[in-house]
C-alpha cells in the first residue's frame, strides 16, 4: 500500500516536470515561427514529426530503463545490427518480407534480454554492460554487411519509412501506437508499478518480493525490440541498412527522455514526457537547419541542452534532498 501511495505521489510530481517540458516546446514553437516562415507549414511539421518519430520510438523503452534506475548505451548499434541483418535476409538470402521484419524484431529484443542477464545475473553495472553491448553489435553490424550498404528494398517494405495513411507519414502512425501500448504498460501493469519500486528503492523492491531480475530483464529486452523496429523504420525509409547507422542515436534518445522529465537516478517519469522530449529534439534541429545553422554548431548547441537537461535534474534533486 506504502508502495503504491509513493509510486503515485511521484506520478504526480513528474506531472509537472511534464508541462514545463511541453511549455518549453510551444516556446520554441512560438520563437521559430517568427523566425522562419517555413516552419508552420504543413509540409515542415509532417517532416519534423517523421524525423522526430525514431528518437520517440526508441525513447518510449528507455523511459522504462531510465524508470528502474538503469541505462541502455547499446540502442543505436541495436538499430543498427537489427535492420544490416533483416535487409540481408530480404535481399541476400530472399526471404519473405515480414518473416525478415519478424526475425529482425526478435533479434533487437535478444540483444536487449542479453543486456538484462548481464546486469542482473553477473551482476554488471547497466553502463558497463550496455557499453559493451554497444561495441558487439556494431562490431557484428560491420562483420556482417562488410561495411557496404544493403540496397534496393522492395516496395512494401519501403512503406514502414516513406508510406503515408491519408496525411500522416506511416512513421508517425507507428510512433501514436507505440506510445499508447507503452503508457498503458506504464500505468495499468505490473512492469510499470515494478518499475518505478525498482528505481525508488532496489532494496525494498526486493524485500517486497518484487521479482527485480525479471522486470529488469523486460524493460531491457522492450528497449532492444523498439531499437530495432527504429532501424527497420530507417532502412526503409533510407532505403539503405547501413553498419554505420544509429551512430550516436543512443545521446539523442537519452536527451529525450530526460528533457521529458524522466529522472536519471530513478524512481519518476512518464513517456508523454519522453514524446514531448523528442519533439523537442525534433523541433531544435529543424529551426536550426531552417536557419542555416551549421552542423558543427547544431552538435554544440545540441549539446549544451542535453547538459542543461541533467544539471536542472540534478539540481532539483539536491534541493528536494534538503
Amino acid at each position: 500500500m506504502g508502495t503504491d501511495v509513493t509510486i503515485r505521489q511521484r506520478a504526480k510530481f513528474s506531472l509537472g516536470k511534464e508541462l514545463g517540458a511541453f511549455s518549453g516546446l510551444l516556446i520554441l514553437c512560438v520563437i521559430l515561427s517568427l523566425s522562419s516562415p517555413y516552419f508552420l507549414s504543413v509540409t515542415n511539421i509532417m517532416n519534423i514529426l517523421r524525423q522526430s518519430s525514431l528518437i520517440a520510438i526508441v525513447a518510449a523503452g528507455m523511459t522504462f530503463v531510465i524508470i528502474t534506475g538503469g541505462i541502455d548505451l547499446s540502442v543505436g548499434s541495436v538499430l543498427s545490427l537489427a535492420s544490416c541483418l533483416a535487409a540481408g535476409m530480404m535481399i541476400n538470402m530472399g526471404w519473405n518480407i515480414w518473416v525478415s521484419v519478424f526475425l529482425g524484431l526478435v533479434i533487437g529484443g535478444l540483444m536487449g534480454f542479453i543486456n538484462g542477464v548481464l546486469i542482473t545475473k553477473i551482476p554488471l553495472p547497466p553502463f558497463i554492460a550496455t557499453l559493451g553491448m554497444m561495441g558487439v553489435a556494431r562490431g557484428l553490424a560491420f562483420v556482417y554487411t562488410g561495411g557496404a550498404p544493403i540496397y534496393s528494398f522492395h516496395e512494401h517494405y519501403r512503406f514502414l519509412g516513406n508510406g503515408m495513411v491519408g496525411p500522416v507519414p506511416f512513421p508517425v502512425i507507428l510512433m501514436v501506437i507505440v506510445y499508447y501500448l507503452a503508457h498503458i504498460l506504464l500505468t495499468r501493469t505490473k512492469v510499470g508499478r515494478f518499475s518505478y519500486a525498482i528505481g525508488g528503492n532496489e532494496e525494498a523492491a526486493i524485500l517486497s518480493g518484487i521479482p527485480v531480475a525479471r522486470y529488469k530483464a523486460i524493460v531491457y529486452t522492450m528497449t532492444g525490440f523498439l531499437s530495432a523496429m527504429a532501424g527497420l523504420v530507417l532502412a526503409a525509409r533510407l532505403d539503405a541498412a547501413t553498419s554505420v547507422a544509429g551512430d550516436g542515436f543512443e545521446l539523442d534518445v537519452i536527451a529525450a527522455v530526460v528533457i521529458g522529465g524522466t529522472s536519471l537516478s530513478g524512481g519518476e517519469g512518464k513517456v508523454i514526457g519522453s514524446l514531448i522530449g523528442a519533439l523537442i529534439m525534433g523541433v531544435v534541429r529543424n529551426g536550426l537547419n531552417l536557419l542555416l545553422v551549421s552542423s558543427h554548431w547544431q552538435r554544440v548547441i545540441l549539446g549544451l541542452i542535453i547538459l542543461a537537461a541533467v544539471a536542472m535534474d540534478v539540481l532539483r534533486k539536491r534541493q528536494t534532498g534538503r
